[in-house]
């Protein structure tokens, strides 16, 4: 008996058998034996033509609560997120104030703990990933202090989340923080970021150093993004995000640098140039410029 719809159909012979199978991977460091879903959400984050990211982080607000810039989400910051490639914030401040229309990848922020008022860097895990999911987290961000007295605590809570985002394809953005008693060199910051990397955060936020940074990238396997720290005047803080881009980073992470800016909508299309157009700081600084008194 011959099938009826085995009857005419053409002899397959298009295997390409002259060309290699194409890779889906997103081409960032680390990245190539993740599963789908992983790699899906990490090139919503990462540009997949620069594989670099601008993030515009606006989490401050749970521990230092309405800090200057952030009394008014919905007036200061909604309005930038349109030049972010992902925005960095809490689920508090998610739900209450993003509007759907922004349709951002988000790294959502789940270790909580002490604030300014008390001792820093003490921190559980706030969201638990069947949370992180409900709100459609790209990545989770989980701050560990290395070096700080709450060390072995707070890599407990990374290695939790990197468990809980492997099972579910959610990267965990590991976030090293930075103690009163702990300087921000190569040495410091190569250790930190390579601890993260190997208890499994698929991507580590640290800070720049003037000396020994390309080290610091080098040593880490996984995507390195940079913060922007304190608020600098808008001239060094793009001199800081192309000095860390030029090192090889893979993204800036800016907040009070952006939102806290004379100008933050010009400042954040400044810092893009700077990441997605390899600008130098002082073009990039110009066209600050030109976008504020235009």
């Amino acid at each position: 008996m011959i099938m009826a719809d085995a009857s005419g159909n053409i002899e397959p012979a298009q295997f390409g058998l002259d060309k290699p199978a194409s890779q889906s991977a997103t081409g960032l460091k680390g990245s190539a034996h993740y599963d789908w879903g992983m790699q899906d959400r990490l090139a919503r984050i990462f540009d997949p033509k620069t594989r670099r990211t601008v993030m515009l982080a606006f989490d401050h607000g749970y521990i230092m609560g309405p800090t200057s810039g952030l009394e008014r989400i919905d007036l200061s910051i909604v309005p930038l997120i349109e030049h972010a490639d992902c925005i960095m914030c809490t689920r508090g401040v998610l739900r209450s104030c993003v509007p759907l229309r922004c349709n951002k990848p988000v790294a959502l922020r789940c270790s909580a703990g002490s604030t300014v008022l008390t001792e820093l860097n003490d921190e559980c895990i706030g969201v638990g990933i069947e949370d992180a999911l409900r709100l459609n987290a790209s990545m989770m961000a989980v701050m560990v202090g290395i070096g700080g007295p709450h060390e072995a605590q707070t890599i407990r809570n990374l290695c939790q989340m990197v468990e809980s985002g492997n099972r579910y394809g959610v990267p965990t953005l590991g976030v090293t923080a930075v103690g009163r008693e702990l300087t921000r060199d190569a040495r410091y910051l190569g250790f930190a970021t390579r601890v993260l990397a190997e208890n499994g955060a698929q991507v580590v936020k640290t800070y720049y150093c003037d000396d020994g940074f390309d080290t610091v990238v080098a040593g880490c396997p996984v995507p390195i993004v940079v913060a922007g720290g304190k608020k600098l005047p808008e001239r060094e803080a793009l001199e800081l995000a192309y000095r860390a881009i030029d090192q090889g980073a893979s993204g800036i992470d800016m907040g009070r640098n952006i939102f806290q800016a004379e100008s933050p909508r010009a400042m954040i299309q400044a810092v893009r140039a700077v990441v997605h157009d390899n600008a130098r700081a002082e073009s990039a600084f110009e066209y600050y410029r030109d976008e504020m008194n235009g």
